[in-house]
């Protein structure tokens, strides 16, 4: 009986946040190893499912370049990086459409439908979903490298996300841009999510990753940040690497007018309910102020 009475309470300390985020619109970046892991995977979609019952709306951006890699192998084509950046020539950029637009966003989309949602795929190219500009690397020593097709988010068309919405459904999508002639560009997926979660001023924006949050001087972890102080830890070079793409995408986001940004531990299985749910969360949380 007092396992039943501790599962009650559980529920109990949920409810004001259900109540709260009931008809908000929250984006979720999905990557990292929880995008690899059978038992992650369900424990994602599982939380997805849960949300969309309960009356929030659900949008998923995907990465995915960890597979694109390995299909690049398969077919002899060697990635090649630059700054982080994956070089994107016309053979490339090929198989980026069809590893991120097919089979890795068809895996999500059935993963979610298997647990009783309503998800439908789709990419950037969809209702003229994103529009985008090529993207060039500027360097100190080199002024500019020219990486091919990639590109950076220029408008997002949010009319195709409203009306599933409206309908029900969860949309899933694959950062692929399209070009002003037409072109098919690759766009990193964080940036991905947090110029969809602007457009739509959204209540959250979720980036799921491999790391526990943002982490201080100390090695532990930040479990609240502000733009400010996120200043303060770039210029120390405490925020580097890889965690300035998420750190920078929340930034824009809270400035675009999303209330709360996430940097979220995805190796937690239901890391989204512990985030959303609970006091403490198992992230860093990115405030505007």
């Amino acid at each position: 009986m007092e396992e039943l009475i501790k599962k009650a309470e559980i529920l109990i300390e949920a409810l004001p946040y259900i109540r709260k985020f009931c008809g908000s619109t929250f984006v979720i970046k999905y990557g990292g190893a929880v995008q690899k892991e059978e038992k992650l995977k369900d424990a994602f979609a599982q939380d997805v499912v849960l949300l969309e019952y309960i009356g929030i709306n659900i949008i998923i951006v995907h990465g995915g370049g960890i597979r694109v890699s390995e299909i690049m192998k398969k077919m002899g084509k060697i990635p090649k990086f630059v700054h982080g950046q994956r070089v994107t020539d016309e053979e490339t950029i090929d198989i980026v459409e069809m590893v991120l637009g097919g089979l890795v966003n068809k895996e999500i989309v059935t993963l979610i439908n298997n647990h009783g949602g309503a998800a439908v795929g789709l990419t950037g190219k969809d209702g003229s979903l994103i529009m985008a500009k090529k993207k060039v690397l500027k360097t100190p020593l080199i002024k500019e490298i020219d990486i091919g097709l990639v590109g950076e988010v220029d408008k997002v068309n949010p009319d195709v996300l409203l009306s599933l919405q409206q309908d029900g459904f969860i949309p899933v999508i694959a950062p692929i841009g399209v070009g002003p002639a037409g072109e098919t560009l690759n766009i990193n997926a964080d940036y991905v999510a947090s110029a969809i979660a602007s457009s739509l001023e959204a209540e959250k924006l979720l980036l799921l990753t491999d790391v526990e949050g943002v982490v201080g001087e100390d090695r532990k972890i930040i479990s609240t940040l502000n733009i400010s102080q996120i200043k303060k830890l770039k210029e120390k070079g405490i925020i580097k690497d890889g965690m300035l793409p998420k750190v920078d995408s929340c930034v824009k986001a809270l400035e675009a007018g999303v209330r709360k940004t996430h940097i979220v531990d995805g190796r937690i299985p239901h890391c989204l309910l512990l985030e959303i749910f609970t006091e403490k969360g198992v992230g860093t949380e990115i405030l505007k102020v």
